[in-house]
This record gives C-alpha cells, sequence and structure tokens, in this order.
C-alpha cells in the first residue's frame, strides 16, 4: 500500500526469518534498507536490500534512520521490541504515522514456557544495559525472577550479586540463544556460580532464596538499608510521612532536605513510573544519597546538591513536595508561589521555631496539622521504659 509507513520495526527470534509470521518476511523481502546489530544480520539468508549494522552508540543509529525516510525500510531487534527492546525509543523519535512493529515471541515468553512459570506472575527484568542492583526491590524468598542480560560474564557478576546480599541460595537458569540452534540450558545456585561459558543472548531465570534482607513492600523500610550520619527520618515516622505524601503513578516528588534519602527511595520504589528529585545542601550527604538510591534498586533518582529555595530554579515541576530540612518562610512562600494549583505539600517540623511556622501558615493557608509522638522500650535498670522521640508536627495540604 502506498500510505504504508515507510519504518517497519520487526522482532527477530534466534531461529532467524524462519520462524517468521509471513508478514515480517514479506516485510525483509520486499525493505529496500534492512539495519540491525551484527547478531541479528547473521541470521538473515541473501535479501536484495542493502544490509546496514546499527552503531554503537545507539543513538547514532536514530540518526542512520532519519536520513532513510521516503525509502522502505526494516529495523530488526530481538523478539517482541516493547519490552525492553529498541522498539520504544524508535516510536519516541518518529511520529505515529512513520512506523509499525511485527512482534515474535519475547524472550521472557520463551523462557517462561521452558521453566513452567506464569509470566504475570514472575518479574521481568531488562538487566543487559542497567545496573545489577535493579534486582534488590524484588530479592525475597519465593520470587522468580527473569533478567535479561547482555552476555556470560554478566551471568557470573550475577551470581556473585546474589551471593553478596544474602542470596546465594538462589536456584538459577541461565538460558542461552532461546527458540535457535544454538539454545543451551545450564542450572545452579548463586553461590556455585555457572560452569559453561555463556555468550549473548542470556535470560536467566532465578528462583530466590537466602536469609539477605528483604526490601518490604510496606512503607518504612528497616533503618538498616539506608547508609546514614543520623541524618534520617527514621522507619515509623517515615511510614506516617509516606501515607501522607501518597505516592501515585507518574508523579514526581521535590525532597528538600534529603539527608539519607529515605523519603525519595522510598517514593519510588511505590510504583516504577514514579520519579524524584532530592535536594541536600551538603555533598557527603548528596553522594551518599546517590549511594543509597543505586544500592536499593532506584538509581532513576535524581540528587541535586544546593540549598533550597535556590536549588529549586531550573528544576521540573513536582507534583508533590516534601520539606524534611531547611524549613523556613523563605521556602514556603516560594514553593506557594512557584508550584502549580493542586501540587500537594508535607512538611515535618521537630523545633519549636519551625512547629510556629506550620501552625501560622496552616492557618493562614489551610490543610491539616498532625502532632506525632513515638516512644519506644528501652533498659531502665533491671526493668523497661519508654525513650521517647522529639515529637514531629506534620503539616499536609494542598495548593
Amino acid at each position: 500500500m502506498s500510505d504504508a509507513p515507510w519504518l517497519t520495526i520487526v522482532g527477530l527470534g534466534e531461529d532467524g526469518p524462519d520462524g517468521l509470521a509471513p508478514a515480517s518476511q514479506d516485510a525483509l523481502a520486499k525493505a529496500d534498507v534492512v539495519i540491525g546489530p551484527p547478531r541479528h544480520l547473521s541470521l538473515l539468508p541473501d535479501l536484495k536490500a542493502e544490509i546496514r549494522e546499527w552503531p554503537v552508540p545507539f543513538a547514532d543509529g536514530l540518526e542512520i534512520l532519519k536520513s532513510l525516510r521516503g525509502r522502505r525500510v526494516v529495523a530488526l531487534a530481538s523478539g517482541d521490541p516493547f519490552w525492553f527492546g529498541a522498539g520504544s525509543v524508535i516510536a519516541r523519535t518518529f511520529p505515529r504515522a512513520e512506523w509499525q512493529v511485527l512482534s515474535a515471541p519475547s524472550t521472557f515468553a520463551l523462557a517462561a514456557a521452558r521453566m513452567g512459570w506464569p509470566v504475570e506472575t514472575s518479574v521481568c527484568l531488562g538487566l543487559h544495559a542497567s545496573p545489577l542492583s535493579r534486582m534488590r526491590p524484588h530479592l525475597a524468598p519465593g520470587v522468580r525472577i527473569l533478567a535479561l542480560l547482555r552476555d556470560g560474564d554478566a551471568v557470573k557478576e550475577m551470581a556473585e550479586y546474589l551471593s553478596a546480599e544474602g542470596f546465594g541460595a538462589s536456584e538459577v537458569t541461565a538460558l542461552q540463544a532461546l527458540g535457535g540452534p544454538g539454545e543451551r540450558v545450564e542450572r545452579f545456585t548463586a553461590q556455585a556460580g555457572p560452569d559453561a561459558d555463556l555468550t549473548h543472548p542470556v535470560c536467566a531465570a532465578i528462583e530466590v532464596a537466602g536469609d539477605g534482607a528483604v526490601v518490604t513492600a510496606a512503607s518504612g523500610l528497616d533503618d538498616t538499608l539506608f547508609d546514614s550520619d543520623g541524618q534520617i527520618t527514621k522507619r515509623p515516622m517515615r511510614a506516617l510521612t509516606l501515607s501522607a505524601l501518597a505516592p501515585r503513578p507518574f508523579e514526581r516528588l521535590w525532597d528538600i532536605g534529603g539527608g539519607s534519602g529515605s523519603i525519595a527511595i522510598e517514593w519510588l520504589l511505590s510504583h516504577p513510573s514514579t520519579e524524584a528529585i532530592s535536594v541536600e545542601v551538603r555533598a557527603d550527604r548528596a553522594q551518599r544519597i546517590a549511594e543509597n538510591a543505586a544500592r536499593l534498586g532506584v538509581d532513576r533518582l535524581r540528587v541535586v546538591t544546593g540549598e533550597a529555595p535556590e536549588a529549586l530554579t531550573d528544576l521540573p515541576d513536582p507534583d508533590v513536595v516534601f520539606v524534611g530540612g531547611g524549613l523556613s518562610e523563605r521556602l514556603l512562600g516560594t514553593l506557594a508561589g512557584r508550584c502549580a494549583p493542586g501540587t500537594r505539600l508535607v512538611a515535618n517540623a521537630v523545633t519549636l521555631e519551625s512547629e510556629a511556622l506550620l501552625t501560622h501558615w496552616q492557618g493562614t493557608a489551610g490543610g491539616t496539622l498532625l502532632r506525632i509522638e513515638l516512644a519506644e522500650a528501652h533498659p531502665l535498670g533491671q526493668r523497661r521504659g519508654w525513650r521517647a522521640a522529639y515529637p514531629v508536627v506534620q503539616w499536609s495540604m494542598t495548593l
């Protein structure tokens, strides 16, 4: 058809074009140009099309595609191009009318079929270009993980990572080149590691086991999961604060006075689509925030070193703001003038001066004030008594 998209993204399996649907085979046969990574191109038979290798870095290939407008182009991707594949990047670059997608079974689907696991209850992770720490929030006994890895060395690194985190007893099945003539399957425990050398592409099916610390699903993670110099919102107070912040999918948080980053990190753990920016005046604490976020699998946290409100000037607008440090009249005035209507604000105060400030603002701007007093049992001689923490006044409101 003359009005058909000029660009077709074809998902290719390890068995090459023979395993493709007729529409995908037809697109390859009629293409003027076929572009893809060398591994995919090596699976193709002789074609009349011009053959081009997708370059490294990946973004350079997008420029090549732009130069090919007006010709019939096939871009090769692995399996399902929209499941940790190139499809989403291409789709963000070109208008919807310019491209179409012809998918093959994803590696996740093939791996789940080999393992007999339901895909809907398995955690699917694309770690071929991401840190292994992205696994950390999912490491709990009984969890099943399907993880795409870049090569055999990454399989060894993953096994070492699981062992270091206390999950060396995990059963790992390494699945190489699924669906093709080079398919291989190797089973081992993470602490033992793989015996054979594996190559690309590899999917690791992991049945998590061990006694490592678990990142729980509820707000209020154990304080020991965060490296801190003592400047941290403690677990019970953090759980109450996250409840007040009420994270929702696709929302962005400003965490002002980040400390150890615990609030922003738990915000990001609540849903994979959330965003967070942590603002911290001290450089050493800002570095610690970034390290905590990376270790707990939310390296997407953006950390800004600077003092609010000046450090807020060039930041993208928030949906929610938490003020855990640096509370002042000037900061609250800046937030009231800068943030859009509907922005939610939560501020915690410990000192009498900051408590008086929140009391004044609640009286004029509305919202709710909550006084939180917590006490924990501690030894008192040969018996026990209550040791009270400083009371916290929390102001929650919607602009």
